[in-house]
């Protein structure tokens, strides 16, 4: 019960984290993309693409959080908390099309470097790093570890810091030097930033839909921790999961010895429940076996056997 708690807490939070988040950065964005387009700066204009996958990755996380609320029903057993990984997975293919796009313009700037007012650009910029550092702080103190959907939208922002960053330095150098080619060298360094998040988050999203142990669990461990209780003696058909960020279930089936009287069959279970939710396992459904009835018996044995006969 605690923990559930615990996890409520955390959601709140992050759900908050992200709502002031999408406020502040959709905001400075339109800021940024009209000042890209009056200084003529694709580092601007790149950093204001991004910034817009980042507001719609926050927008489109607020909304998997209140998504995930909706209760669990006959029809969605598990409620709807894996909308916010199918929204890390949309965010991470946005996050790659945007940055193709930004090559692509910066290649033509190269062969042909238009004039950039570079003093709005520097001012814009300016702001824009601040206002990213003031996002970044906001989503660092939510659970950016354990939650997908909160660290896609973290990378998103320091993506985006990085940009600033880098407009600022190209705004100096045409400023100072005349260098007209440090503009679009500026948006392609943030493209490979956001390609390499963009892919990242992609594939962490896709190993969860995929239902691939969670990156946290050492499935060894998990086996040993159960064969160490007296009367198991094996598991078998084990399958780790994770629902959503956080929230990782467990199957498998457990032979025990058979003098093991129901009553105490119960009591071991508990046990093995209690000792799997401290390695980050809430979900546990373990099927006991005698083992005067080995796992044969069990259909989801005999289907398994029979596919890997096949």
């Amino acid at each position: 019960m605690g923990h559930d708690h615990g996890h409520d807490h955390t959601h709140g939070a992050n759900k908050k984290a992200l709502m002031i988040s999408f406020f502040i950065t959709t905001g400075y964005m339109i800021v940024e993309a009209i000042g890209g387009f009056l200084t003529n700066s694709l580092a601007l204009i790149s950093d204001a693409g991004h910034m817009l996958s980042d507001s719609i990755s926050l927008g489109v996380g607020v909304l998997a959080f209140i998504m995930g609320e909706k209760v669990a029903n006959y029809s969605k057993t598990y409620g709807y908390k894996r909308f916010e990984i199918l929204a890390a997975l949309f965010n991470g293919v946005t996050l790659s099309l945007i940055a193709l796009y930004i090559f692509y313009e910066a290649y033509h700037r190269f062969l042909n470097p238009p004039e950039v007012a570079s003093t709005g650009m520097l001012v814009i910029a300016i702001i824009g790093l601040t206002v990213n550092l003031v996002v970044a702080w906001i989503l660092m103190r939510g659970d950016t570890e354990e939650n997908l959907n909160l660290r896609a939208a973290f990378l998103h922002v320091l993506g985006d810091l990085l940009g600033s960053v880098g407009a600022i330095v190209a705004a100096v150098l045409i400023m100072f030097f005349n260098w007209g080619w440090a503009d679009p060298l500026a948006s392609v360094i943030v493209a490979v930033l956001v390609l390499i998040s963009g892919i990242r988050v992609a594939k962490d999203a896709v190993h969860v839909l995929m239902e691939g142990t969670p990156r946290n669990v050492d499935l060894d461990d998990i086996i040993n921790t159960m064969e160490s209780f007296p009367g198991v003696l094996g598991i078998h058909d084990l399958h780790v999961w994770s629902i959503t960020s956080g929230q990782n279930a467990l199957s498998c089936h457990a032979v025990v010895d058979g003098t093991i009287s129901v009553g105490e069959s119960q009591k071991l279970l508990r046990s093995i429940e209690h000792e799997l939710q401290h390695k980050g396992i809430g979900h546990v459904t373990i099927q006991m076996e005698n083992d005067e009835h080995p796992h044969g018996d069990s259909l989801m044995c005999q289907q398994e056997h029979e596919e890997h006969n096949h």
